[in-house]
């Protein structure tokens, strides 16, 4: 079985990315970090870690995208990639026997494009917005349409579809998958333990800001792949744009109106706390108070969508939107 190369991204990340490289040690046949402008210690810490370093010109947007593929391209130019690529952010860890399986089943299969696995959070019991994300990435294992950033892929795959697409700030990863998927390629979720991550959220304006990048991505991918998160951007545009409207040509207009509006809302959380206690098997308390967070979001969803749309319209760079 062989080793697959590394491609580690971070930015300002502490020691977090310290947890990172060490879980990294020994597992890659290269180890490539790609720092995004750090000012902390991340750059010598990576050196020290025997990893390859690779600076990104700040005088462009710095994104996760950009970062990522910087990584494979540095590979390509100096010696050629592996055969099988792990890309992985630094504020995540490894878990152990994560790379040896992701690799026996890409080679096993040469329909897969890409394998991920289970990525859960470090410190679920830190803060409500923690628990949040803890909930988010169990997704079922299997045959997928997307994952997240944490993911393994065959380097001819990736090549095949372009990689990352640098413009893309959120949910680049859905977007890359769309086009895996397009070039004839399968992606997989095996049922394994691969990465903690590490959210750092504990406050409310952290979230914020996460759910306005979240609604960035859903816009901007969907102008890119427009099959894709039709659903989500339907809930944000009536959740997060026409009710609130409406809400607010009833304060003009008629309570009555304001009424029905708080009703559709109110309606809307409860189908999602049940579907929270059915479907993720939380408590009847946490999925309340998920189930309050996720109703809210399409607020901050939607005023990412419009950020994109005004950035399209006035021809302005997509710069990162950071939470942390």
């Amino acid at each position: 079985m062989s080793k697959p190369d590394l491609v580690l991204i971070g930015r300002n990340e502490g020691a977090r990315l310290e947890r990172c490289l060490a879980s990294a040690q020994g597992l890659a046949r290269r180890l490539v970090y790609v720092d995004s402008g750090s000012t902390d210690a991340s750059v010598e810490k990576a050196e020290q870690a025997g990893a390859e370093v690779v600076h990104l010109d700040p005088s462009q947007p710095f994104t996760a995208a950009r970062a990522r593929h910087a990584g494979f391209l540095h590979l390509e130019k100096s010696g050629g990639a592996a055969e099988i690529v792990q890309f992985i952010d630094g504020d995540c860890e490894i878990v152990e026997g994560w790379i040896p399986a992701g690799v026996k089943a890409l080679e096993a299969d040469p329909a897969l494009g890409l394998v991920t696995g289970w990525r859960s959070e470090m410190m679920p019991e830190a803060s409500l917005y923690n628990a949040l994300c803890h909930v988010e990435w169990r997704r079922p294992a299997g045959e997928i349409m997307a994952c997240g950033g944490d993911m393994m892929v065959r380097a001819e795959a990736y090549r095949n579809a372009g990689g990352f697409n640098a413009q893309v700030i959120a949910a680049e990863d859905d977007e890359l998958c769309c086009r895996l998927r397009k070039t004839g390629h399968t992606l997989k979720r095996l049922p394994l333990e691969m990465t903690r991550h590490d959210a750092a959220m504990r406050r409310f304006g952290q979230w914020w800001q996460r759910a306005v990048r979240t609604g960035h991505g859903f816009e901007q991918v969907n102008d890119l792949h427009p099959d894709y998160f039709k659903r989500e951007r339907m809930r944000m545009w009536v959740y997060g744009g026409l009710l609130p409207l409406l809400a607010l040509t009833g304060f003009l207009t008629s309570w009555w109106l304001v009424l029905g509006v708080a009703a559709v809302y109110a309606a809307s959380y409860v189908r999602t706390v049940q579907g929270l206690q059915a479907h993720e098997n939380l408590a009847p308390a946490d999925a309340r108070r998920h189930a309050g967070l996720l109703t809210l979001s399409k607020l901050p969803n939607i005023l990412g969508a419009l950020r994109y749309r005004g950035r399209k319209w006035f021809g302005r760079d997509m710069s990162i939107i950071e939470y942390k």
